[in-house]
This record gives structure tokens, sequence and C-alpha cells, in this order.
């Protein structure tokens, strides 16, 4: 598919006049719309918002791309605006964006937006290209210049800085890898400008792309012997012992779009850092190398546990709490033998089906977490090392704290092996991963897990667990007071993963009480916001005003994120309201007696907990406490009369 087949003469834009980022998104959707690319435009909104919220899509260098896979969409479609003097849209490079596009794809395509978004954004790299976009005085050249492009037929301006002649050679001069989590824009962008950079100084140059869809241009052994330097311009762990004895500029992906030519003089001048691999053939290295504290490393680590996790949990917890569901519409408790009520979400076929299931899926649940904190620290032979520990540390009853242990301790495990097997053989390499790796990584794990760090651990557990299911209620009310503050105080960063990790982790050991006032404290910042900008509307700017409503949906949705904007805005106030508010649910939903067993969902799941009424009235006080504190806390906004 062409990206004009996409972008209709409606949908464009030019010389435009928007005020703010704000203003830009609204343009956008509404030319989105004017091309009837969509069925709900609000909701198509909603979700670019939220992707915006997550990570900013002005990309640097003047473009900004904002997109989202929507509900509110009914067919794939671009808008295209330019605003010649630029806007701020909180681009990476702090630049204005003066070129947009706005992607949209139906929630249910083939990440069919990702792959319009990655060919824009390495056609847009190209300055000359981009350039003769913002220039473009009618909708007709706009198309014409896009589709010469995408044909290999566009041909700078004449004035345009010619590229310089490329340097006689036998072999390419730099190598580069660029690589995003995504792998969908700044991968491709950041190759781009490395070889439009390269191209305009005469450097021959090689760039390999690992984006969404495998790694694409790859580098060959012939080429990285002979290239006098290397880039590795990535965010995320790519296959590195090859370049072991070669000097690499090891960097983000963001400098490769940004620092192109810093790169290839760094690249070039013979004084990078030699590369020590340390692992065999197949082998992966973090390409990130900053100075990151200890606290930061071990959060990484962390997150890609729980990233991998979260999809068994929430899966599996739902399941389960239906189960439970179930039963308690299709049976009468008390009217049950002693002795059957233990079987409760098994007693009936439906119930026992999902509890089977969910069972089966929450029970990987461990296994995942300490496999990928594992695999994370010693790239993929530690994956063995930290299923295995996972795995024992369920078996054992040493529980979450014990995975998380025994995570860590298996990619530290892997990683001291690595070097203990350095001086053998080169013949020996490719037996190392399949063999010695595993071997002594899962007998070491096993020893630690079943003889030294799992008994401790395991009675840690069982008081912890038996602590909290026998606290006196005050207390409790305590615990759930600082577990929903915690999930408003940074929506989405470290303290509010600690709290969630936390309520996540507790359910594995038959602790639900915590998960409720988790997801409760997650639920109400953005409620809180959204009622206080529909009841006082003097205390907000009119773009909060109208994007308040928005997150109704997000905080019924357990989507904290959605109060971000408005806490960047105006942290010393709005997160304090916040805070008061979720810290007031989830200490009554420990005070109510609530249990979740599903650690995601929101209002969706509500149905499933236990004492459902009172759950949704410790929400709603929240909600008003949170509203009432941020309007005492923001003064009235004067407005142009």
């Amino acid at each position: 598919m062409r990206v004009t087949d996409l972008l209709k003469d409606a949908s464009i834009e030019l010389n435009a006049k928007v005020p703010d980022k704000a203003g830009a998104i609204d343009k956008l959707a509404d030319l989105m719309n004017k091309g009837g690319n969509l069925k709900d435009k609000e909701q198509y909104k909603k979700d670019v918002l939220a992707r915006e919220a997550s990570g900013t899509t002005g990309l640097g260098d003047g473009i900004a791309t904002p997109h989202a896979k929507s509900a509110g969409v009914k067919n794939a479609g671009l808008a295209a605006m330019t605003i010649p003097e630029g806007i701020d849209f909180e681009s990476m490079d702090g630049n204005p964006a003066r070129l947009f596009f706005m992607i949209a794809a139906p929630d249910g395509s083939n990440d069919e937006h990702l792959q319009i978004l990655s060919k824009l954004a390495t056609m847009v790299m190209d300055p000359d290209f981009k350039e003769a976009l913002i220039k473009a005085t009618t909708k007709e050249e706009f198309l014409k210049i896009i589709d010469d492009k995408e044909d290999g037929k566009f041909q700078a301006p004449a004035s345009s800085e010619s590229s310089a002649p490329a340097v006689v050679s036998d072999h390419i001069q730099v190598l580069a890898v660029t690589a995003c989590p995504t792998g969908i824009a700044h991968t491709f962008m950041a190759a781009e400008s490395l070889e439009q950079h390269a191209k305009k100084r005469g450097i021959s140059i090689k760039v390999e792309t690992n984006g969404s869809g495998g790694a694409k241009n790859v580098l060959t052994a012939d080429e990285i012997a002979k290239a006098d330097g290397i880039i590795v311009a990535a965010d995320k762990n790519v296959a590195m012992a090859r370049f072991a004895g070669k000097r690499v500029v090891i960097t983000k992906v963001a400098d490769g779009i940004n620092k192109a030519d810093e790169l290839l003089d760094k690249a070039l001048s013979g004084t990078a850092p030699v590369y020590q691999a340390t692992g065999g053939a197949e082998a992966e290295g973090a390409a990130d190398v900053s100075n990151e504290s200890l606290g930061r490393q071990i959060y990484k680590h962390l997150m890609n546990g729980v990233s991998h996790m979260l999809p068994f949990v929430v899966g599996g917890g739902v399941l389960i709490a239906l189960s439970f569901l179930i039963d308690g519409m299709s049976v009468d408790l008390n009217s049950l033998p002693a002795e059957e009520r233990g079987h409760f979400g098994n007693i009936t076929p439906v119930a026992h089906f999902f509890n089977q299931v969910g069972g089966a899926s929450f029970g990987f649940m461990l296994p995942v977490l300490a496999g990928f904190i594992s695999m994370s620290m010693a790239d993929r032979p530690g994956l063995a090392v930290g299923f295995v520990g996972g795995a024992l540390s369920s078996a054992n009853g040493s529980g979450f704290l014990g995975a998380l242990l025994a995570g860590f301790l298996g990619g530290w495990l892997v990683n001291t092996l690595k070097k203990v097997f350095s001086g053998l053989p080169a013949a020996l390499d490719g037996v190392k991963p399949v063999l010695l790796y595993p071997f002594f990584g899962i007998l070491l794990i096993g020893v630690a897990c079943l003889l030294i760090i799992g008994p401790p651990i395991a009675a840690i557990n069982s008081w912890l667990v038996d602590t909290l299911k026998n606290i006196d209620p005050s207390m409790k009310m305590a615990i759930g007071a600082l577990v929903g503050g915690m999930m408003a105080i940074d929506m989405g960063g470290p303290i509010n993963k600690a709290a969630y990790v936390t309520g996540t982790g507790l359910l594995a050991s038959g602790v639900y009480d915590v998960m409720a006032a988790v997801m409760a404290g997650g639920m109400v910042p953005p409620l809180a916001i959204a009622l206080c900008t529909t009841l006082f509307p003097d205390r907000f700017t009119e773009r909060e005003v109208k994007s308040g409503p928005t997150n109704y949906v997000m905080g019924l949705s357990f989507i904290t994120e959605g109060a971000i904007p408005f806490a960047a805005s105006d942290p010393l106030h709005v997160i304090p309201a916040c805070v008061a508010g979720s810290a007031v649910a989830g200490a009554l939903t420990m005070a109510f007696d609530c249990q979740l067993r599903a650690p995601h969902g929101g209002i969706f799941v509500v149905p499933t907990i236990e004492n459902p009424a009172m759950y949704l009235v410790a929400i709603a006080i929240g909600m008003v406490i949170g509203c009432a504190v941020l309007r005492i806390l923001r003064k009235p906004v004067e407005r142009d009369a």
C-alpha cells in the first residue's frame, strides 16, 4: 500500500494556524474525520492522547506523527498538516514541529498503522524531502512530492546542498545498527538520518535495522571485519558478540536521529572503546551502556520480568475471578456442606472450566517473572535458569519474593558462568549456550532455591501472608491508603509500579485485598480530574476542560496515565489532590473488605470483586475527595474576555 492511497485531499491542510500541541491534534483529528476515516472522532482523539501520554510522537527535526489504533477508526488513513513557523510539540530534540502526519488504524487491523509509520519515518528523514513538503503551496503538489519520493523520482531543488563525493574505498567505512523497543519509527528514522548525513559527507555506510519485522540489511562478518568504525544506536538488546575486538560507538537510538554527524565523527576517529564480548556467537548485549545507577538497572530488569508476566496474570486472574462469579450466581454457599465450600469456583462445570484454564495461565506467573528478569541481565542463556528458579519458588512456597530473588540470582549466575568459561578454547563457543550455561546454571539455581534462599524466603513469605490476612482492620486501612496513594504519585512511574507489583505478587499468595486497593488507587486520579473539570471548569484552561471528560473513560478502565497531562502541567496542585483521593479510596476498600483476583480491568471486572457495591462507593468517595482538594488547591484561570 502506498502512502498516498491513505491520504485524501480533504485530510490535508497547508500553512495551518494552531496555537499548541492540543490544537494540532484537534485540527488533525478534524482532517482525519473529513477524510471519512473515523466513526467516533472523540474516541479516536482519546486514544491519540493516551498514546501521547506514554511518550511524545514529536520525533524531532521538525516532524511529528501522532497516531493510534482505535475503535473509533472506520478505515485506516492519514491526515497531513504543515505549520511553517512551527509549534511546540514536546519533540525529543526540543525543536518546533512543522510537518505533521497523523495516522489512524482500526482496532482490529494487523498493525497497518505501524507499517505506514515506518515508511513515513524513513521518508521524512530526508531533509530536502521534508522541506519540500513544508514549502508546498497546493495539495496536489504535496501529494506529488510524496509519490515521487516513494517511486524514487524525487529530486532535491538545485539550491539544496549537494552531497559530497564518496571516498573511494574497497570496503564500507561505517557500519551501524539501529533499534528501539517497538521497532517502528525511531529505528528507521535513525537509520535514515545516519545514511543521509553520511551521504552528504561522502562516507560510505550500511545500516542494519532491528525493526518490528526483524533485522533487515544485516551486517556480514566480512563487512564487520573491514569496517573503519561501528555505531550501535539502540534502546534494546542487539546481537553484539559479532563486534568483538572492533571499536564501537554505543548510544541511544535518539542520538542516531539528532546527533548523526557527531556519531560519524566518533566512529571514524579511532578513539571509540573496543567492544569485548562475554558470550558465545549467539550472545546479545545491551546497547545503552550509559552510567546508570544500580537502582535504575534493577528497575529495568524487574520491569522486563513484570511486562512479560502480566498477560499471564491478567488473563488467568480474570478467568479465575469469573469462576467464582459463576459459582456465586449458581450455588448457595451456605447450603453446601463444609467440605464442598473449599471447592468454591470449581463446583459447577462451567466454573470449573474457567478455573482450570485460568489456573494454568496463572501458574506461569512466577516462572515467567524470574525467567525474563534473568534474561534481561544475561541475555538468552539466562532465560532457562531464571524460569526454573521461578518454578521452584512457586513449588517451595517462597512465592513472589522467592521468584524475584531467583530471577536476579539466575542472571548473576549466568553472567558469572560466562566469565568462568571465557578461557575455554574458541572451538567450544557453540557448546556454552546450549550445554554449559543451562546445565550449571539450572543446577546452581536449584541448589540456591531449594537449600539456601528457599526455606528462609518461604518462611518470610508465609509470615507476611499470615500477617496481612490477620492484621487489625485499622492497620489494613493504613496499608490500603499507602498503596492507593503510591498509585497516584508518579502515575505509571517507579513508585506506581512498585505498588502495582506488590499487589500483583500477593495474588499468588492468596492475598486479594491489597490488589483491590491498588486498582482503586489507580482509577481515582483520572476520575477526580474529570469530575473537577466538569464541576469547576473555571479552574482549568479551555483545552483542559475539553479534554477532561476523556478521563472518565480512562479512569473507569484503570488507565492512571490519563491524568499525566494535567499532572505534568501543574504537579504541585494536581498530584497532592490525586494522592489524597487515591489514598482514601485504597483505605476504604480495605475497610469494606473488598477482594480482587484480577490485576486489571477497572470497571469491567467489578462484578468479580467481593463486595462490588462498596468497592464502587470507595472509588466514588476517593474521586470526590480528589476533586474537592484539587478545586481548593487550584486558583481560577483567567480567560480572555
